[in-house]
């Protein structure tokens, strides 16, 4: 083996633990990202469909009777 590969090995070894620790670190936050995003789209699709549930109800409609209010109205203007 060369020297560098001598080196580069001894240096590994001296840092298993570092590399190790590391390695856990990025496929922890990998996971938590990847569920984060995940749980992103579903939010999003689930409003999604929730919104187009609802707009395609039908509205409701109120009726009212209006007539004392344009009488009222109309004897207010013909009074002036």
């Amino acid at each position: 083996m060369s020297q560098a590969k001598v080196d580069r090995n001894k240096e590994q070894k001296a840092n298993k633990k570092k590399i190790v620790a590391q390695q856990r670190r990025r496929h922890i936050v990998g996971t938590i990202c990847g569920w984060a995003i995940m749980l992103a789209l579903v939010g999003w699709a689930g409003y999604s469909a929730y919104d187009a549930y609802e707009s395609s109800k039908p509205l409701k409609t109120i009726y009212a009777d209006l007539t004392s209010i344009n009488e009222y109205s109309a004897s207010l203007t013909s009074t002036e």
